[in-house]
């Protein structure tokens, strides 16, 4: 559903030059917008980074969407751009600003609980099988 956050994982961007170069921002939450404004998600205040420069998009069929503000102007992957699906990697220029989109590490659940019970209940049916054939045996 459009709108809606992907349900594992986050979004990050790796700052590549401006004045937060070498800084990762990280996205949990969509719609992200990103400009100058203290309004913004992600604040950038790099020469040519408009007040509400562009948003970000979460779509189920598509998946991110990055979406410039009208007269705003961006590059993705150099290429000029007013609307683009996001890859992992792809590259962001807006004025001054160069960040990188990147996909950030899952975490993965423990699964301990559940194997315990898997393993509890292989050792019960085997039991139940020996019980099964001494009962059978005459």
């Amino acid at each position: 559903m459009p709108g809606a956050a992907p349900a594992q994982g986050m979004i990050q961007f790796n700052v590549l030059s401006g004045k937060k170069a070498g800084a990762t921002c990280v996205a949990r939450r969509f719609p992200l917008r990103l400009g100058r404004s203290a309004g913004s998600d992600l604040q950038f205040d790099d020469d040519g980074v408009w007040e509400r420069h562009l948003s970000l998009d979460f779509d189920a069929v598509e998946g991110i969407v990055l979406n410039l503000q009208p007269g705003a102007l961006a590059t993705v992957n150099g290429q000029p751009a007013q609307r683009a699906v996001l890859r992992n990697g792809d590259t962001i220029e807006m004025g001054g600003l160069k960040i990188r989109f990147w996909l950030g590490p899952t975490r993965q659940a423990s699964l301990r609980f559940r194997e315990w019970l898997t393993w509890l209940g292989i050792a019960a049916v085997s039991l139940a099988q020996i019980a099964l054939v001494y009962w059978l045996l005459p």
